[in-house]
């Protein structure tokens, strides 16, 4: 979505031009995939990290304009909420010292955008979905002021014809939600981390199969999203948010089984082209921009095509592993996008969930026996629904060893095929052990982002507050422990 995009009310002649260069440019991508005109893998892994900002009463502040002025830094740069902004990171080795190398850099931008926030008088926070949010926050000026999120708001709001429902229940507690919006706003109150990985396009499909795999095991992990517009919904309500936030559908489209664009998908995969073929045949354009390029014409003159249509639209396709086609000094190439993990809580927890991951799918699609072969698709869909809802309480299934708590199967299954993976990435046995004891932590403990707050909330209720005060309180003392660095399995309670 970080194209250029101006213009607001596309005619029926650019959808259809737009849909016309989809196919075409389709075609093109079928002709690089078999001429192997596409880059291997690589051993280095991107990061993208979205960040919300506060006030000195955590509540939202839109200021995000004025931040960025001060950081005056490429990587970083807007998110749909002027309370958003994103840290674009370079790319780092995932062997040798890459992760730590990852984790001082992680560390160092955001110090910097804690300096940069504080000369406006805010505070970065690194949170799944920002507690203090209310639907109030998006009846003023909410929204950041470059015009393809606004393109976004409008495009998503005309194909739904009507207002944003968020419907959501607690699993465990009798809190519920059930609100309208006439914006896609509230999508601005979760953020994420990004995890990209370079891959060749003869491994795309089992590296893509075992990311969808692991989707549910890292969403309990990592879950750090438990409150949502003042109630405790889900684990990580991050993900229903999205779904629910960017739907386009009505209600009588859903009851049809028209899919979402948030959309974990329904099969697995034997090559890149079925994810780019699935988002053209399945969903409409939402921002039919038609660039300048003649990709047909690029293909005959040996350079390696753009495919801005392409790469446009299935930005606008929310999987939550998502197939990225890119071009880089003059080359293509495929990457597995990795978006299941929320963000936060600290630096150390970030870099060790990426470790988790990168380890694990390396693993998984380097196994003889390959995980799609061993598992059912909806197995691994249900899973991670259910690790979204119960985090470190939900079970998961897993081939070989059935239906088991997700603490059990990460630490006697996940882990060592995590630390295997690592192993051949190159990573030392002393850097492995060191961020997979982070994720270790978290199985044996119980305790992630989610737990955490939820406990915190409980005890300063317990002590007298009400709900907004006490999740302002808790979104404090977060604030306080996220700077310090350890990681959040090692928090205690509030004011210990």
């Amino acid at each position: 979505m970080g194209q250029d995009v101006q213009r607001r009310t596309p005619t029926g002649a650019d959808r259809r031009r737009f849909r016309e260069l989809l196919h075409v440019e389709l075609e093109v991508l079928r002709g690089e995939l078999e001429a192997g005109r596409l880059a291997g893998a690589q051993a280095c892994a991107g990061i993208e990290v979205e960040l919300h900002l506060v006030d000195g009463a955590q509540q939202p502040a839109m200021v995000n304009d004025a931040v960025l002025q001060h950081l005056a830094d490429a990587r970083f740069q807007t998110e749909l909420g002027a309370f958003n902004i994103e840290l674009n990171g370079a790319p780092h080795p995932v062997g040798e010292d890459g992760l730590p190398q990852l984790q001082a850099d992680l560390a160092a931008a955001l110090a910097a955008a804690r300096g940069a926030a504080t000369r406006v008088g805010a505070q970065v926070v690194s949170i799944g979905t920002l507690p203090t949010a209310l639907p109030e926050h998006f009846r003023g000026p909410w929204r950041s002021a470059d015009p393809r999120y606004a393109a976004l708001d409008e495009a998503i709001a005309t194909a739904r014809g009507e207002d944003v429902e968020l419907r959501m229940e607690s699993p465990t507690g009798p809190e519920r939600l059930a609100v309208h919006l006439p914006t896609i706003g509230p999508e601005a109150v979760g953020t994420s981390v990004q995890l990209h990985q370079q891959v060749a396009p003869e491994e795309f499909a089992r590296r893509w199969n075992a990311a969808q795999a692991v989707a549910g095991p890292q969403v309990a992990l990592a879950a750090n999203s438990p409150f949502l517009f003042g109630r405790r919904l889900w684990a990580e309500t991050r993900i229903e948010l999205f779904t629910q936030s960017t739907d386009t559908r009505c209600a009588e489209l859903r009851n049809q089984g028209v899919r979402p664009r948030v959309f974990f998908g329904e099969r697995w995969i034997d090559g890149p082209l079925d994810l780019f073929e699935e988002d053209v045949r399945f969903f409409p354009s939402l921002l039919p921009v038609v660039g300048e390029e003649d990709p047909l014409a690029a293909v005959r003159a040996g350079r390696a095509p753009l495919l801005g249509e392409l790469r446009l639209h299935t930005g606008t396709v929310y999987r939550w592993n998502r197939a990225v086609y890119d071009v880089a000094d003059g080359t293509a190439h495929l990457r597995v996008e990795n978006r299941v993990l929320p963000a936060g809580p600290t630096p150390l927890d970030v870099v060790a969930d990426a470790a988790f991951f990168h380890g694990l799918v390396r693993a998984l699609a380097q196994a003889p026996d390959p995980v799609e072969e061993r598992m059912p698709f909806e197995a691994a869909h249900r899973t991670f629904q259910r690790c979204a809802r119960l985090g470190l309480a939900a079970s998961a299934q897993w081939p070989g060893v059935g239906e088991v708590p997700v603490d059990r199967l990460v630490l006697d299954v996940l882990l060592p095929l995590a630390d295997e993976g690592l192993g051949r990435w190159g990573v030392p046995r002393q850097v492995r052990d060191h961020y997979l004891e982070v994720v270790a932590g978290r199985a044996r403990t119980g305790r992630n982002g989610a737990t955490w707050q939820v406990a915190a909330v409980r005890d300063l209720e317990a002590a007298g507050l009400d709900r907004r005060a006490a999740l302002a309180r808790m979104l404090a003392e977060y604030l306080h422990r996220q700077q310090e660095g350890e990681p959040v399995h090692r928090w205690g309670g509030v004011g210990t």
